[in-house]
């Protein structure tokens, strides 16, 4: 059963809380903007800092890294504390953290920034998302603002590319992080103006035990993932997993235990959560699965740069925000079920271009990427509108806190599994390669390119051919374990909110 509507439900938002969610929008364009920035930025102020190899990595993941550990925490801090308080808290400290990383004088200075940076934009997502639960108590107008919030989150990453290339192309490096101070600044002052306050009132004492478990539970499966989709580390990475599935296991018998824990497992008895934060994170893993092999394609397949193959990956962010945009206007003539899986159908079909793709396919291959993203936003938005609100308002912050970490999941997931299959079927594509080349060309496209440039031309042409051929293969096959993923995906989920709930 879905919770039973509060007193406020019904009431219908004035201008007030739609100024309240302009506000809450741009922390939200901005933490997705400024991921898409440090791409473009991280070649200029790695020759600037001197970052090794190692230190890159660290710059670029240890943001994800403390964001996805610290999600559930932040969530459920803010029904306790404040959602309108851990946000302003979150927003100043990442003022102070955008600071620090724009003027870092050393690599190391600049995982630490990087690292505060993860932590303060960890309150950011599941605030906003509760603070618009409060705001919103009318369904409808709920769905339309969450589709405003989804739009704003993935129109950011399609315009950080076109923004950071811009930026850098007339100031240095550390202006990318510099984009959130004055957007922070505003949301300082207008947030206490226009953003109403909401805790519960039964919020209980933050056990710290659980927020060590939680931490020592998603950091190192997260790792262990990232570490398995680059190819570096097998038994390190798997006993990370292991780790971190084991210290899983505690942390919920301890939510089961304690009286007020620190993530309420009780949410997971309401069908709408059960089913859209699974079917979000397995939609969540074949889109960035896709993404990820549709993005290497771009650059070394057809050989664009950085600049240039960033404009042209705009579309896929573009897509899935219309896709989440409009979403709410389908639900007029349809119900959120049948838009949900009509999306994912959509997506289904879509990738179909980059299973027929060629080595010289770049606009089937970015219009796939973009139709398969704009059928996957209607999931992303009513998904998350379903979660949230199904759960009681003084879980909202819980409930927002479990949407983010199973969308952060699914992608790292996806990352994962699709990108080692890609990989698989690279190498398997180019075992027939000349044997003083086969080892170095088989570890990747961009060693195989690199290889390429310092081969005589013929050989250098002939190789580049190769592991072209090689990598669209391995194109075509992870799109069509995404169509797979997605018919199926589309069949349960439509199968498990029909059985549960009679209103969607």
């Amino acid at each position: 059963m879905q919770h039973a509507p509060s007193a406020e439900t019904g009431r219908r938002a004035g201008w007030r809380e739609w100024a309240g969610l302009a506000v809450l929008i741009l922390p939200t364009l901005l933490v997705a903007l400024d991921i898409g920035v440090l791409f473009l930025a991280l070649p200029h102020l790695s020759a600037d800092l001197g970052a090794s190899g190692t230190e890159q990595l660290w710059i670029t993941d240890v943001y994800g890294f403390m964001v996805a550990g610290f999600l559930i925490t932040m969530g459920t801090l803010g029904d306790r504390v404040g959602r309108r308080r851990l946000l302003l808290i979150g927003a100043a400290a990442f003022t102070a953290a955008s600071i620090l990383a724009a003027y870092s004088t050393s690599a190391e200075m600049l995982i630490v920034a990087r690292a505060l940076l993860g932590v303060a934009g960890a309150t950011l997502a599941p605030s906003t998302l509760a603070l618009i639960s409060n705001m919103f108590r009318d369904e409808r107008q709920r769905g339309v603002a969450i589709s405003f919030w989804a739009t704003s989150q993935f129109g950011g990453a399609a315009l950080g590319p076109v923004v950071g290339g811009l930026m850098l192309e007339h100031f240095w490096w550390g202006s990318v992080f510099l984009l959130g101070v004055p957007v922070m600044c505003v949301l300082l002052v207008a947030g206490p103006l226009l953003l109403p306050e909401y805790r519960s009132p039964k919020a209980g004492r933050l056990d710290l035990a659980s927020v060590a478990l939680s931490l020592g539970t998603v950091l190192p499966v997260v790792y262990g993932i990232k570490e398995l989709a680059a190819g570096d580390a097998g038994a390190p990475a798997a006993g990370a997993i292991a780790v971190g599935l084991a210290l899983g296991v505690v942390f919920v018998r301890r939510q089961f235990r304690l009286e007020d824990p620190l993530l309420n497992l009780s949410l997971f008895a309401l069908p709408a959560i059960r089913a859209a934060l699974p079917a979000m994170l397995i939609a969540s893993a074949a889109l960035a699965g896709t993404g990820l092999l549709s993005t290497q394609y771009v650059q070394s397949v057809i050989g664009l740069g950085p600049g240039e193959a960033g404009l042209w990956q705009a579309p896929t962010g573009l897509g899935i925000a219309a896709g989440t945009l409009l979403a709410p206007l389908a639900l007029r003539r349809l119900k959120p079920v049948t838009t949900m899986v009509a999306g994912l159908s959509l997506s289904a079909v879509a990738l179909l271009l980059l299973v027929q793709a060629g080595a010289d396919s770049l606009v089937p291959v970015v219009v796939g990427a973009a139709i398969a993203a704009f059928g996957v936003g209607p999931l992303f938005v009513l998904g998350t509108g379903l979660v949230v609100g199904s759960a009681p308002p003084e879980k909202a912050g819980s409930a927002a806190s479990l949407s983010e970490t199973s969308n952060m999941f699914g992608s790292t997931l996806g990352l994962a599994v699709l990108g080692s299959v890609g990989a698989a079927v690279y190498r398997q594509q180019m075992t027939g390669q000349d044997a003083a080349h086969e080892t170095a060309a088989r570890e990747n496209i961009a060693t195989a390119t690199a290889l390429a440039e310092r081969l005589p031309a013929g050989a250098g042409d002939d190789l580049l051919r190769a592991a072209g051929e090689a990598f669209t293969t391995a194109v075509n096959t992870v799109a069509g374990v995404g169509v797979v993923i997605f018919v199926i995906l589309a069949v349960t989920l439509r199968l498990a909110l029909r059985r549960g709930m009679t209103d969607v």
